[in-house]
């Protein structure tokens, strides 16, 4: 990898954290939007499925849209909507209003995905592909944790509210913006405004269907599930009521949901370590599995347990998303790379935002997490059912041809 690549790859990454930062800034605030606007938990699922679900179900169309125009445009144009549907959510002063935002901003935040992982397949080998979405893996959960963190200290000045935090949002957004127009053009114009940099196609050029039918599959079940847990989870911390006097409540939870999402960065770090050509497939399997009892333990956990299981569940469920992109890029031609993320991302997201909307209309916690846990199970067989196509694929090819073939 060389190190106009490497550079490119770090810049696109911090587009990356911040889309998360704009994903998480609702969990962050939700109990405040509640308070202010008195509105139920039913609710402010509801909002979270306002902004999660044209998160989702607009990836296609933004990565039909990325590879018809190119990745770097697309990039500027989420960046921009983003900046402004902040805006609109800062000013707004009735629920209505905050919808609208929060939909919008869901519209302009689904470019991210099917762009800039489009971006970092089509300048990467296999070899160095797990490594590039590794990092790219660990600025993402750097964003996921970076919205509660700066919520929490935020919150514990006094000085902003929820509103102010939308507001400050903008500055990064900007700044990334800036960054992403004038370095990515001056490292001159191809179709993605790139030169120098290494195209790879999957090894035959072939868009392998079955395959990719299976991984979108359990994707979309994982998806369901980080949903769920994401927008939650400081209502979910809150609950194991560990605040000290001098802690503001809505400092605390979002510094304990801070805490667990640092843990999604290890899980990212070591998965892209580990991610390479003909293992993947099964790290898929084994990372899915070992998920299945953390949301057990989340089911009934209390106090400290809480925190501790929320820890290890963000350790291993993050490590999947190096693996899931590598195996994407592995079944999809480069040509229609973008395209291919979007679907995914469609899927994934779409169903995912449902998560708060369902979660939302329950209070019993071994309910919730339980359900999560089928529903992560689901997924693991769906990505058994990959790996067991994979191999029987391989043993195929790896047979030597019958005489009648040679004849």
């Amino acid at each position: 990898m060389t190190r106009t690549v490497f550079r490119l790859i770090l810049l696109v990454s911090c587009a990356h954290a911040l889309v998360h930062v704009f994903e998480l800034a609702l969990p962050s605030v939700e109990q405040m939007i509640g308070d202010d606007l008195k509105a139920s938990k039913a609710t402010t699922g509801a909002l979270g499925m306002a902004w999660r679900l044209p998160f989702g179900l607009l990836a296609m169309a933004a990565g039909w849209l990325a590879d018809r125009y190119g990745s770097r445009k697309m990039l500027i144009v989420y960046l921009l909507g983003c900046m402004t549907t902040a805006i609109i959510a800062a000013m707004s002063r009735d629920l209505g209003t905050l919808f609208v935002a929060m939909f919008a901003m869901g519209c302009f935040a689904s470019i991210y995905h099917p762009a800039g992982l489009s971006l970092i397949s089509r300048v990467t080998t296999p070899e160095t592909r797990g490594r590039a979405l590794g990092w790219h893996g660990i600025f993402g959960s750097i964003g996921i944790t970076a919205a509660p963190l700066g919520a929490g200290l935020l919150f514990g000045t006094g000085w902003l509210g929820w509103r102010g935090y939308y507001g400050l949002l903008v500055v990064p957004a900007a700044v990334i913006a800036v960054m992403l127009l004038f370095s990515i053009r001056r490292l001159g114009s191809t179709r993605d405004n790139l030169s120098g940099t290494i195209r790879s196609e999957n090894e035959d050029g072939r868009f392998r269907v079955g395959p990719y039918a299976l991984l979108v599959g359990s994707g979309a079940m994982s998806g369901f599930v980080y949903g769920s847990f994401l927008h939650f989870l400081q209502r979910y911390l809150d609950g194991a009521n560990l605040r000290p006097p001098s802690i503001p409540a809505e400092s605390f939870r979002n510094y304990l949901a801070a805490l667990t999402l640092l843990f999604a960065v290890v899980g990212q770090a070591i998965a892209g370590r580990l991610a390479r050509p003909r293992r993947l497939e099964w790290l898929q399997v084994a990372i899915l599995a070992a998920s299945i009892p953390c949301l057990v333990w989340m089911a009934f956990a209390e106090g400290w347990g809480r925190p501790a299981a929320t820890c290890a569940f963000a350790l291993i469920h993050f490590m999947t998303q190096p693996v899931y992109n590598s195996l994407i890029a592995q079944l999809v031609p480069a040509r229609r790379r973008s395209t291919g993320y979007g679907f995914s991302n469609m899927i994934c997201f779409g169903l995912g935002g449902l998560g708060p909307f369902i979660v939302g209309q329950s209070a019993d916690n071994r309910l919730i997490y339980g359900g999560l846990a089928g529903v992560v199970t689901l997924a693991t067989l769906l990505a058994a059912g990959l790996w067991w196509m994979t191999r029987v694929r391989t043993m195929h090819d790896l047979q030597p041809p019958s005489p009648d073939e040679n004849a």
